[in-house]
């Protein structure tokens, strides 16, 4: 009953943006399906292809964003205005007005708790670490990290870094079989392979205990 109903409550959002919390509820999306149904109900200037939004992904103001192709998104916030002209406003009499746009170029991926300013551009190529503050346009080729975020490398090096790291990974044929990031099939073989690796110690305590109840 819960499948059906799912099914339903994604249609009715994807076809006409009817009772999206009643979706996100019910389907809970991955990244990927939730950033089709924001291409099409979400308000934001422009979404690419292929983009990846978390639904704890926070943009106060998508009209002012503009994505591109292949734009990663962790659980981050992406600002549009500065919310302290209220208060400026209020107390000095003033009529003052903040608000910039946030414009993502191809390839880009945003970290977890990271908090992106307005006004600014980040890419094309670039990756921005996890806690990261972009205060400022961020050039092509780039990974960012810190707050404010500053760069430490080009894109080309942190690759060529995790090819030769992913080659020494017991689990590297599979890495190199599945389709895409996540495959259900090779998911639990590859999880195994990783916890034994990680802690090999694991092995010896399951002998212990058998032996001990021997």
């Amino acid at each position: 009953m819960r499948t059906l109903l799912g099914k339903l409550f994604r249609f009715l959002a994807f076809r006409y943006g009817l009772f999206p919390a009643i979706y996100r509820k019910l389907c809970n999306p991955f990244g990927d399906e939730y950033a089709e149904y924001l291409r099409l109900h979400g308000g934001f200037h422009a979404i690419g292809n292929k983009c990846s939004i978390l639904q704890t992904t926070v943009f106060t103001d998508p009209a002012f964003v503009r994505l591109g192709n292949n734009v990663q998104f962790g659980s981050c916030c992406v600002l549009g205005h500065n919310g302290v002209v209220k208060m400026l406003n209020r107390a000095y009499g003033v009529k003052l007005d903040s608000v910039g746009k946030t414009d993502f170029r191809d390839n880009v991926f945003v970290g977890y708790g990271c908090i992106i300013l307005p006004g600014v551009t980040i890419g094309p190529n670039v990756v921005i670490g996890a806690g990261s503050v972009v205060t400022r346009d961020v050039p092509p080729n780039s990974i960012m990290v810190g707050s404010p975020a500053r760069r430490i490398g080009s894109v080309d090096d942190f690759i060529a870094k995790l090819e030769a790291k992913t080659a020494q990974y017991p689990w590297v044929t599979l890495i190199k079989a599945r389709e895409g990031a996540f495959d259900a099939a090779l998911e639990p073989e590859l999880r195994r392979q990783r916890v034994a690796y990680f802690y090999p110690e694991g092995d010896e305590e399951k002998k212990s205990a058998k032996s001990a109840n021997a």
